[in-house]
């Protein structure tokens, strides 16, 4: 999964209703490729190099976690369902929406379909002028100057007029009402993954569960009567301490906490692989603990089907699971469950994400965010 990055679009319009087909564009960029940060000042431009009608412009900080061909692709596509339609070697023409990658952090891209930063930036008024506007201090990453400099030093004169009205930035998603959030799930459902992608793009603090740490986890797979209670044991230790010392800890530049597990989580487990004996001595030890915890705000539980899990499970390739059985994860979802529909106070929300794919489409992270929002 790819953290996310800053991406400049410009936008240009001289057919039809030039302002609507801007505003559409930004909601399908918003959709398709990342969300909509920053939206510049619309402006009214000669059209450039070639006679035709006058261009609105506009340029948008977009944060996407797609790489540059992938955002292309989106653009190209986005042009098209807005009524774009392309003349092979006509050379520049009116269009109803015209979309380009104008620069992807201070990354370079040289590609035969994609050069990164536009060749063209540095003679076009039209894109620097709202660029400048949010992205003044970026830096041109060939000629490492910043944005503003290029401005001064262009070489193109035409005349840029700004327009009164104002392109909307698409509405996002506010998780204000929370403080604590957990996200929940069955190994391989992508927990993690949702977690770390909320708190990249909602300011939140993350807590991910320090699984890969724990020296019985590949023994037990192997032998689990032999490792289940060390296990479950260390476990129930480090989850206890990791959210006491997490929760504890109030960050001020952060919104909200969302962590990618739940301590309840190690009864679940508990009850699937102790013997009765050791897991009402486990579960007395458990209650202890867990009264003394915060408890989140919102539990948020992604199900997905057994077949699902396996498959995700043998993508991520971490050799001590591969031999995780069926059964054994269908008893987990199970668990869960029950576990849900015996905590009536519980604030849960229960999704199913068996047909999503929210890591590599964004439409699907979208739809996930709007269930749980």
């Amino acid at each position: 999964m790819n953290p996310p990055k800053s991406v400049y679009i410009a936008l240009g319009s001289n057919e039809g209703n030039r302002l609507l087909n801007l505003q559409k564009a930004i909601e399908e960029i918003h959709r398709r490729v990342g969300e909509v940060r920053q939206i510049s000042s619309v402006y009214e431009t000669p059209a450039w190099g070639f006679e035709g009608n006058s261009f609105l412009n506009a340029c948008v900080a977009v944060s996407s976690r797609l790489v540059p061909e992938e955002i292309l692709d989106h653009l190209l596509k986005i042009e098209t369902s807005l009524g774009r339609e392309r003349t092979e070697g006509s050379g520049y023409q009116n269009r109803t929406l015209d979309l380009d990658i104008i620069l992807f952090e201070e990354e370079t891209h040289d590609s035969e379909s994609l050069q990164i930063p536009h060749p063209g930036l540095p003679d076009r008024k039209f894109v620097l002028i709202p660029l400048v506007e949010i992205a003044a201090d970026v830096k041109h990453p060939v000629r490492k100057v910043k944005i503003r400099e290029l401005l001064q030093t262009t070489s193109d004169t035409s005349e840029i007029r700004p327009i009164p009205e104002k392109l909307e930035k698409p509405e996002g998603f506010q998780f204000s009402r929370y403080n604590y959030i957990a996200v929940e799930g069955n190994i391989g459902a992508g927990k993690t993954s949702f977690s770390t992608m909320v708190s990249q793009d909602f300011n939140a603090k993350l807590i991910l569960e320090r699984f890969k740490d724990n020296p019985f986890l590949p023994k037990f797979y192997e032998d689990q009567p032999r490792y289940a209670f060390p296990l479950e044991m260390s476990f129930l230790a480090d989850r206890y301490q990791q959210l006491s010392d997490d929760l504890a800890q109030y960050d001020l530049f952060k919104d909200f906490v969302i962590s990618d597990y739940d301590v309840f989580k190690s009864l679940i487990f508990a009850k699937i692989t102790l013997h009765e004996d050791e897991y009402m001595l486990y579960q007395k030890l458990f209650h202890l603990m867990y009264k003394e915890l915060v408890k989140p705000d919102l539990y948020v539980y992604l199900y997905q089907n057994t077949e699902r899990l396996l498959e995700n499970i043998k993508k991520r390739g971490r050799d001590y699971e591969q031999n995780i059985q069926h059964d054994y994860l269908a008893n987990i979802n199970k668990s869960y469950l029950s576990f849900i529909k015996s905590q009536p106070g519980l604030n849960v929300k229960i999704i199913d994400i068996s047909e999503l794919d929210f890591v590599n489409n964004r439409q699907d992270y979208l739809q996930l965010l709007h269930e749980i929002i």
